[in-house]
């Protein structure tokens, strides 16, 4: 059975960006085309760089990569990011059909 409950959380780190809750136009950018592509059924975009953007960590569930290999999937997502992933040190990535 498909859960229609979407779950987007984005993390922040707790230094030094703790006091902003503002959604930064990268974490914006990586939902946005996450959302789009993958109609996730959970989506957590976490900076784990320390609050300067250079290292993301994602979690994407999406009935799109049920069946897949990890590899492909990841593939998958690190198409849709090829900006972004221009533009920062280092992504990590973890991929799921839901309710796994």
């Amino acid at each position: 059975m498909l859960s229609l409950t979407r779950r987007i959380v984005v993390s922040r780190p707790s230094w030094p960006r703790a006091l902003s809750t503002s959604v930064t136009d990268m974490e914006k950018a990586i939902i946005s085309k996450l959302t789009e592509r993958f109609s996730p059924t959970e989506l957590a975009v976490q900076d784990v760089s320390g609050g300067c953007g250079a290292f993301f960590a994602i979690k994407v569930a999406s009935e799109k990569f049920r069946g897949l290999p990890t590899v492909k999937q990841h593939m998958l997502v690190t198409e849709v990011l090829k900006k972004e992933i221009g533009g920062i040190h280092g992504l990590q990535i973890k991929t799921i059909p839901p309710d796994s």
